[in-house]
C-alpha cells in the first residue's frame, strides 16, 4: 500500500507517534517495554498496532522494527503470570487485514523505517 498523505494517514501518524513516545518514556509502560526488550533483543523501535483491554489481561499487537509483529498478552493484576508473546511475520499478519488496519500498518512501517535510518 502506498501512502498518499490523507487525513486518515495523518491521524494514524499522530496516534502512532504518541503511543511510541508513551511506550519508551512513560513509567506505566515499563513492564511492557521490559517484555519487548527481553523477547526482542535486537529491537530498535516499536509501534502499537493494536491494544485490546480484556477483563484481566491487556492484548497488544506491536510492530517491532520493520519486519515483525508481536502479539503480547499480559495479566494486568498478577505480574507473576508470565506474559504470552507470539511472533507473527509481517507477511502473515497482513493477510485479511481491513483497509483501515492496512493504512495504520503502512504508516507504522513508514515511521519505523525513518527511526532505523
Amino acid at each position: 500500500m502506498k501512502l498518499i498523505r490523507s487525513k486518515t494517514e495523518q491521524d494514524f501518524r499522530v496516534r502512532l507517534i504518541n503511543s511510541h513516545k508513551s511506550l519508551f518514556q512513560e513509567k506505566s509502560n515499563e513492564r511492557l517495554l521490559s517484555v519487548l526488550r527481553n523477547s526482542f533483543p535486537d529491537m530498535r523501535t516499536a509501534y502499537f498496532i493494536g491494544h485490546t483491554p480484556e477483563q484481566e489481561e491487556d492484548l497488544y499487537t506491536i510492530l517491532i522494527n520493520t519486519d515483525t509483529i508481536a502479539r503480547i498478552e499480559m495479566n494486568r493484576y498478577n505480574h507473576d503470570i508470565k506474559p504470552n508473546v507470539v511472533v507473527i511475520s509481517l507477511r502473515d499478519y497482513v493477510i485479511g487485514l481491513s483497509k483501515m488496519s492496512q493504512i495504520k500498518l503502512t504508516v507504522a512501517l513508514d515511521l519505523a523505517k525513518k527511526d532505523l535510518e
